[in-house]
């Protein structure tokens, strides 16, 4: 049920995203009269689900989810329609309208899709408020993986600033170690404040660790052992089959006890393949079971924690939420680019970490909520302008690229050349979609 709902919106957020984007296009190419031959969500190949004509132009829905298009008259674009392109051009023809015409065209898509993203982050915004973890309240600290212990940090370490800037929000510490590229951290140690270089082959070992399919603990709030319970089981479970049972609270292993989850997880790691001896409190009664545990050292259970951190909470009335939104919007913006920076970047590998349909799935939840809905949908516009005015052939960028050319020199580019660029930027896309897919599949299988 839980990937059925992550399809569900994942469909419903590419399509409105599809659609909006494509109607930027046909919004001005019908601003400045050019005829619109067919306008479609989600591709056609050989036959549609949908269609009806209205005017000049056919409407339709096609079978393959995996974008969408406008075919504009006298463009070479997706369509190859190269036919076309033989007959003098007419006056409705996208080729016959002025360079700065032609232009907004293009950008229409992009634009849209920037617009929209920010309007929906102002809504979210005015509707939701803003709700975040400040990094001071992550009172027990972090835990950490080996990669910031080669840096020098250690769990327990409560995080402060990076650079000697202060840390507001503790969803940002990882974002800016990578893409602002801190050369800092200071952590507050046992009463005292710590500087830590990070070292420059940071970015590279965490792009490389989070491109394999295994659960790290990158940094995570530290969390009391007395807070958690059992909430649920793995499909198999050593616990459950020994007795442990749903509410269950650990005590005790092999007469060890804990004062934090970390050290728990991490007795249960050193001690895989080998028999323990739990004691769990089960409402007033205390009881004992022994069992294996499996070579990965778990038990199987997946615990919830009845101790919330205390977050942050901003209500936003509809002006405050206007510039707020904006702002949120340009943030994520900037975010993206350094993000993109970082894939063609060859001395990190970023490239073994782009995802595809998969993983663009698994960033929804399981379950339906509207506020996290919205949100990714703002994010995955911002990422579809960006991507899309990349200056490659079969984007919007390539053809806004090939018309800054024809401004700056006042000549076109020949016809045959356009239409060999498009099939090159046709295949560098696929290239790409393969790439990012078979990572997912990778990711998939370990």
């Amino acid at each position: 049920m839980d990937v059925f709902v992550k399809i569900v919106q994942l469909l419903l957020s590419l399509s409105i995203l599809v659609l909006f984007h494509e109607f930027g296009h046909f919004l001005f190419a019908k601003l400045f009269k050019t005829r619109v031959e067919k306008f479609y969500m989600f591709f056609n190949p050989w036959f549609s689900l949908f269609k009806f004509k209205k005017g000049e132009t056919e409407y339709g829905i096609g079978w393959l989810p995996l974008g969408g298009y406008v075919k504009i008259a006298g463009m070479i674009d997706e369509s190859m329609d190269t036919a076309q392109m033989r007959k003098p051009a007419q006056p409705w023809e996208f080729r016959s309208k002025p360079a700065w015409q032609r232009l907004l065209i293009m950008l229409g898509g992009v634009m849209v899709n920037v617009v929209f993203a920010f309007l929906i982050y102002i809504m979210v915004l005015y509707t939701w408020g803003e709700t975040y973890l400040p990094a001071e309240n992550v009172k027990y600290g972090v835990v950490c993986d080996p990669l910031f212990e080669k840096m020098g940090m250690q769990t327990g370490d409560i995080v402060v600033s990076l650079d000697s800037v202060k840390v507001e929000r503790f969803s940002d510490i990882l974002a800016d170690m990578t893409l602002d590229h801190s050369q800092t951290v200071q952590v507050e140690r046992e009463g005292k404040l710590i500087s830590l270089d990070i070292p420059e082959t940071f970015t590279a070992d965490l792009l490389a660790l989070s491109s394999k399919n295994n659960r790290v603990r990158l940094l995570v709030p530290r969390q009391l052992m007395d807070s958690t319970y059992v909430a649920e089981f793995a499909d198999y479970s050593a616990a459950y089959d020994a007795g442990i049972r749903k509410g269950d609270k650990i005590l005790a292993v092999n007469g060890r006890t804990f004062r934090f989850y970390d050290e728990f997880t991490d007795m249960l790691a050193a001690n895989a393949d080998s028999r323990v001896e739990t004691k769990v409190l089960r409402g007033k009664d205390t009881l004992q079971f022994a069992f294996d545990l499996g070579n990965d050292g778990k038990f199987g259970i997946y615990f919830g924690s009845t101790e919330r951190l205390e977050l942050a909470f901003r209500k936003y009335s509809f002006g405050e939420a206007i510039p707020a939104g904006i702002a949120k919007g340009a943030q994520t913006i900037s975010s993206y680019l350094k993000q993109l920076k970082l894939i063609f970047s060859p001395s990190v590998e970023a490239y073994k970490s782009v995802g595809g349909v998969m993983m663009m799935g698994s960033i929804f939840p399981g379950v339906w909520d509207w506020q996290i809905f919205w949100e990714l949908t703002a994010f995955i516009s911002i990422m579809l302008a960006v991507v899309n005015i990349l200056p490659i052939p079969a984007l919007d960028g390539g053809h806004v690229l090939f018309l800054l050319y024809e401004v700056i020199t006042r000549r076109k580019p020949g016809e045959k050349f356009m239409e060999y660029a498009q099939i090159t930027g046709m295949m560098i896309l696929l290239g790409l979609f393969i790439l990012a897919n078979v990572n997912d599949i990778v990711r998939f299988f370990g």
